[in-house]
């Protein structure tokens, strides 16, 4: 992983994020010697839409197909 110095970061962070999203390779910023944050890019999934987040969730209980309530408490269905 690279290690950039902190002020090397405050000149050139543009770059520095433009080029961790590029490459897909996080970088860590350090400051005398001691590691202060790692940037770290984004991963395609969570790039995506909210849209089908919980897929794979849900778990299905009981009959699915037959209705809640019979036949004879629906109107529609007795005619």
């Amino acid at each position: 992983m690279e290690e950039i110095q902190l002020s090397d970061f405050q000149n050139n962070f543009y770059n520095i994020i433009r080029s961790v999203s590029r490459s897909d390779k996080p970088v860590l910023i350090a400051d005398k010697g001691k590691s202060l944050v790692k940037i770290v890019p984004v991963l395609p999934s969570e790039k995506n839409s909210w849209l089908g987040c919980m897929i794979g969730t849900g778990k299905i209980v009981g009959d699915i197909v037959s209705p809640a309530e019979d036949s004879d408490v629906w109107e529609v269905l007795s005619e």
